[in-house]
């Protein structure tokens, strides 16, 4: 009996679990996780494009989550905000190099879902 406790509390059976902010995969699968922030992404890998373009591009997103979404994605790198001086002023998002580098991975995405289409 024991021996079969011993066996069940090895640590190298259950390391230790990583925090959150240790594990670089799930840091960046709630980011992209959060609604409408893929398809953002998906969206615009074909050039920047203003607020009112995305809205009607995925109509079904509110504007105020629209805004989150994009805030967030350029606080953290995968957008870039640019603004054209002028009256009125307009304000485009396009992907930083960093999103860019994400295309692949969301191409292999849809490729996946179009092979394994869910329900």
């Amino acid at each position: 009996m024991t021996a079969a406790l011993a066996l069940t509390t090895d640590p190298l059976d259950h390391p230790e679990p990583r925090l959150p902010s240790e594990c670089p995969v799930e840091i960046w699968l709630a980011l992209l996780g959060h609604r409408w922030s893929a398809l953002l992404l998906w969206h615009l890998q074909d050039g920047a494009l203003r607020f009112r373009d995305l809205k009607e591009r995925l109509p079904q997103v509110t504007a105020k989550v629209l805004s989150e979404r994009l805030e967030n994605l350029c606080r953290h790198g995968l957008l870039v905000r640019s603004e054209t001086r002028g009256f009125p002023i307009e304000v485009s998002y396009g992907l930083s190099e960093s999103g860019r580098g994400l295309m692949p991975i969301l191409d292999q995405i849809e490729r996946w879902s179009r092979r394994y289409p869910v329900g």
